[in-house]
């Protein structure tokens, strides 16, 4: 039985600060009583339990821990009582429910230090919270996700990085650059494997967790990308090998919103080496939505994952999308076979795209549609605003705000110098493009949205992937629930 959207079972009304996020515990969760954390903008945590109506308590009431708006919050996988806390500080804070914030500001020693973050224990004599401070990169922490199996932390900030921790350990796994701007989103995929980013330079980034790199960038946003999830519903890993992995799409279900931190599926996906046993088919799909007001659905499939052995070689280099497409006896792939519609030279003419098609294909059209002229029109296209000169960057840097007219989805082989423009973090971003932190455009495959749907008439700020259906929010605050297409 659907909820009655139309009478909430708890409704508060905050003064003086706004609540900005907050998450479940599905661990202690029941029918009478469900434990809700929410953020405050003036960086207190409330903890309460709107099924028994119950305010059961509040952290960092004095704002001495810290007094910047809460940004992401979320329950430790696995535990009853420890849940973690980011700012826009850049800090984050983990606390047990159990125990008091203190009447002081509190004191923290360096537990461990590594490059461009560092985690701090709170020094008293009795335990109080928060039991570790984490600062990591510079700027805004905007969100975290823990992995599937809880044991990884990923992290992304207004410095354009996403973070990866080991979480228990404090060792940092990996790193990845935004293209250009803030990360503004990030999640797993829900075998632990991949992990998508969202942010200010309007794409969506696939980073695998086992090899460290950047293996595809979505393009379909006009603006700022703010949610990306996993359909842990439509993913499926279907093994060569049946006794490698034995789990089906209700283990994925399991994985997602289960209780178990120790998954057994879990356990023996992670064992599995991306480049061992390769699977038979593999679809990972994710969504998006973002302040362009529109929901972008996105597959990832085995083609982007397992590039054909004779060209895998060929993809370290800087050639450009020919990298990813099949060897030319093979007579090119059907555009329309999947959301990568990467052009090969067996095709005669690219495939009719929307406006908000990715760099490719615009620059082939205005080449003139022969897929003879892919590479060279590519390279020109592509290869031209992903190698702007610095010294043109320091000129025309006056605009601070990210303005819509300068965002990706106008760039042409024409206009790419607009990208001039692009707010300038602290880090030189001369120094990371075209390195592994953040690979140029024409290095890694552009896959193109399966759908590009404008949804709302405000930025879009939630995406949830439900087994019946599809929840989306925005900020006039309408909260939308799209019915899944019916099986066929």
């Amino acid at each position: 039985q659907a909820a009655d959207l139309s009478k909430p079972i708890d409704k508060r009304i905050y003064k003086g600060t706004q609540p900005t996020c907050h998450d479940f515990n599905h661990l202690t969760a029941t029918a009478e009583s469900v434990s809700l954390l929410v953020g405050f903008s003036a960086g207190q945590v409330q903890l309460i339990d709107p099924i028994k109506k119950e305010t059961s308590k509040l952290f960092n009431e004095e704002r001495l821990i810290d007094k910047s708006r809460v940004t992401c919050v979320k329950w430790v996988p696995g535990s009853e009582s420890l849940f973690l806390v980011a700012h826009s500080s850049g800090n984050m804070y983990l606390y047990n429910v159990e125990h008091t914030c203190g009447t002081t500001a509190p004191h923290y020693q360096l537990l461990k230090q590594g490059e461009s973050f560092a985690v701090h224990t709170c020094k008293s004599k009795s335990t109080r919270n928060p039991l570790l401070k984490w600062t990591v990169g510079e700027g805004a922490l905007n969100e975290f996700a823990f992995s599937p199996d809880g044991k990884f932390l990923a992290c992304v900030s207004q410095d354009g990085f996403l973070r990866v921790f080991n979480f228990d350990s404090v060792e940092l796994h990996g790193t990845m650059k935004s293209y250009f701007g803030g990360l503004l989103c990030v999640c797993w995929s829900p075998d632990g494997k991949y992990i998508v980013t969202g942010g200010e330079d309007d794409l969506v980034t696939v980073w695998s967790f086992v090899d460290c790199r950047v293996i595809a960038r979505g393009h379909g946003h006009k603006s700022w990308v703010s949610v990306v999830a996993f359909d842990p519903y439509t993913t499926s890993v279907e093994e060569s090998d049946p006794m490698e992995f034995s789990g089906s799409d209700e283990d994925f279900q399991d994985l997602h919103f289960g209780r178990d931190r120790a998954n057994s599926t879990q356990s023996r996906l992670s064992k599995r080496n991306s480049t061992d046993s390769r699977p038979v088919s593999v679809t990972y799909r994710f969504g998006s939505v973002g302040q362009d007001t529109q929901l972008c659905l996105w597959d990832l499939t085995e083609d982007i994952l397992f590039p054909h052995q004779p060209l895998s070689r060929a993809r370290t280099h800087t050639n450009v999308m020919n990298a990813t497409s099949p060897p030319a006896g093979s007579g090119g792939t059907n555009p329309g076979s999947n959301g990568n519609s990467i052009t090969t030279p067996g095709n005669s003419v690219p495939p009719p795209l929307p406006r908000s098609n990715s760099l490719p294909h615009s620059a082939v059209s205005n080449a003139g549609s022969k897929s003879s002229v892919m590479d060279g029109a590519i390279a020109s296209g592509v290869s031209k605003f992903a190698t702007l000169s610095l010294h043109d960057r320091k000129e025309r840097h006056h605009e601070k705000d990210h303005k819509r007219n300068h965002s990706m989805g106008h760039i042409s082989s024409k206009s790419s110098d607009k990208l001039n423009l692009v707010t300038k973090t602290k880090t030189d971003p001369a120094k990371t493009l075209g390195t592994p932190l953040c690979p140029r455009m024409e290095d890694v495959p552009l896959l193109e949205p399966l759908i590009c749907k404008k949804i709302a008439h405000e930025r879009l700020t939630v995406l949830i992937f439900l087994e019946d259906c599809i929840v989306t929010a925005c900020q006039e605050g309408f909260i939308c629930t799209w019915a899944r297409p019916g099986k066929v």
